[in-house]
């Protein structure tokens, strides 16, 4: 375990990633965040650096992991000028691990290369238990050479390790599983809130759910959440509409019609436009049962 690991981006996510491979006795010698005390905590959890700049990151390890909000975010830390991961990054690996646009990560790609470092993506599908206990299905595009140098580290992190093919086709993979799901949530809100209405009993209805066609993931992560109004937050309301927003553009680019993803990432955009984005995604039931959201 000689690969000495960063991250930059240490929410939820980013920071298990960071203590499971600290608690697999790899060296996790910096850490970096835009909201520097979170940084700074997890720092003094784990025994790292803080580290204030993009570039003593990269100078401080062998691989880094990027886990940042959106395509803006993940251009800005591999920028072309000023403070960057790249400065200095030749034969250096970034796992890039935000759910962003299969286009950004190939745009990161041609800079890494250009900067002499290399790029892979680390497409996550799951949340933060799974991030905490090593158990992430991950989902790796990019040079195959590069997945095998780091599949040790991506090992420890996931029990499901898809390596899908060149840059961009994780993210390709990643959004339409995001797509199906956020549908699946969507289609579930309107099944047990048309069923509230009705006056039927939800336990009874789930349970019917379970043993029929309208069973599914989202129904044992959810349902229960939607039924009760408990929508702490594993994967919010705002990054599915980010993600439902991904994989509408990607049906668009290709010219193919895709109403249930438009009508998802509607559902979705409204979430956020009153102010429940912060909520989990299960939260989109509050559109949908009667006496809650108009």
């Amino acid at each position: 375990m000689s690969e000495k690991i960063a991250f930059v981006g240490v929410g939820r996510m980013g920071a298990n990633m960071a203590r499971r491979l600290k608690d697999c006795g790899y060296t996790v010698t910096a850490v970096y965040d835009v909201h520097a005390p979170a940084a700074a905590e997890l720092a003094k959890e784990i025994g790292a650096t803080h580290a204030t700049t993009l570039a003593a990151v990269t100078a401080a390890a062998d691989v880094i992991f990027t886990v940042v909000t959106d395509d803006a975010a993940q251009l800005g830390v591999f920028a072309e000028s000023g403070d960057s991961l790249l400065t200095k990054a030749a034969g250096k690996v970034f796992v890039n691990c935000a759910t962003i646009t299969p286009k950004t990560h190939v745009e990161v790609a041609r800079r890494a290369q250009a900067a002499g470092a290399f790029t892979l993506e680390g497409c996550m599908a799951s949340s933060i238990p799974q991030a905490r206990n090593g158990t992430l299905y991950l989902m790796c595009g990019g040079d195959r050479a590069t997945f095998d140098r780091v599949q040790p580290i991506l090992e420890k992190l996931s029990t499901a390790l898809r390596y899908i093919g060149t840059t961009g086709q994780a993210a390709q993979v990643k959004a339409l599983v995001n797509m199906v799901m956020n549908i699946n949530t969507c289609a579930l809100a309107e099944g047990l809130g048309l069923a509230a209405a009705l006056g039927l009993d939800l336990n009874m209805l789930r349970e019917v759910f379970s043993q029929t066609g309208a069973n599914s993931q989202v129904l044992k992560t959810d349902g229960e959440d939607m039924q009760n109004r408990d929508h702490a937050c594993f994967f919010s309301g705002s990054h599915a509409a980010k993600d439902s927003g991904i994989a509408w553009t990607l049906g668009a680019e290709t010219g193919l019609n895709l109403p249930l993803a438009a009508a998802a990432k509607l559902q979705f955009d409204r979430m956020v436009a009153l102010g429940l984005g912060q909520l989990d995604k299960s939260g989109v039931a509050e559109l949908t049962f009667k006496g809650r959201h108009a």
